[in-house]
């Protein structure tokens, strides 16, 4: 169990590294290609083993396996936004049924620790809200996309930016809370909030760059997937 305790943390120190360099490269180019891809797989590795870990030692395993599954979800999803495989359309439908059962589960767990005095099982109703939110609105918009096909354009850019996004802002929340001990009482607010609030901000300038402004200057080589 050590070793699979030192891989998810390897993975998860090279996801945030390549998850930052994606989000800062030139959209399209070849580094944020390169870095995203080594992203989504450092996440799967990352989410696998810190589930696995949740699971066997039990460590608050009604938070840390939601987290895991739908920050796997998102990098999966995120990735196959840009680059679908043709005839897996079965995936797509079993992506979306797990982030809305994750999502609803959550939901009522938050709901649960609210009528419950503000905890459930001794974890607090924020964690379940938000990842039952996140998760919900994803399966949501998995279902759009299921019935009304693939997206191109800026709808699709959005729906891989905020989806990638969302995932690192999961794994950079998950270690400022383990390493939040380790950093000294005057930086520890600033060193843990600022890399979140980056993720979120530049989400946001990015989104109101394609969604609203429909602006894609600075995007490289932004094709439409083939149909499956």
């Amino acid at each position: 169990m050590r070793m699979t305790l030192v891989l998810h943390i390897l993975a998860g120190s090279l996801g945030l590294l390549t998850g930052y360099v994606a989000l800062y490269a030139a959209k399209g180019a070849p580094l944020h290609r390169r870095s995203g891809m080594v992203f989504v797989y450092a996440m799967l590795t990352m989410c696998v083993f810190g589930t696995l870990i949740s699971i066997v030692r039990g460590v608050a395993p009604a938070i840390n396996i939601p987290a895991g599954v739908v920050t796997a979800y998102l990098a999966i999803t995120a990735l196959t936004t840009v680059r679908p495989i043709p005839g897996t359309r079965w995936l797509d439908v079993g992506l979306m049924l797990v982030a809305l059962t994750v999502g609803l589960t959550d939901l009522t767990f938050g709901f649960q620790a609210l009528a419950n005095g503000g905890t459930r099982n001794g974890m607090p109703a924020f964690p379940f809200f938000m990842f039952g939110v996140i998760a919900t609105l994803a399966g949501v918009g998995d279902l759009r996309v299921l019935r009304s096909g693939a997206l191109v354009g800026a709808s699709r850019l959005a729906r891989h930016l905020w989806r990638m996004c969302f995932a690192l802002f999961i794994a950079a929340l998950s270690a400022s809370v383990q390493f939040a001990k380790m950093i000294p009482q005057p930086v520890r607010m600033p060193a843990l909030v600022l890399p979140m609030l980056a993720v979120l901000v530049t989400m946001l300038y990015w989104l109101w760059r394609v969604r609203v402004r429909r602006s894609l200057r600075g995007i490289v080589a932004v094709a439409a997937p083939k149909a499956a």
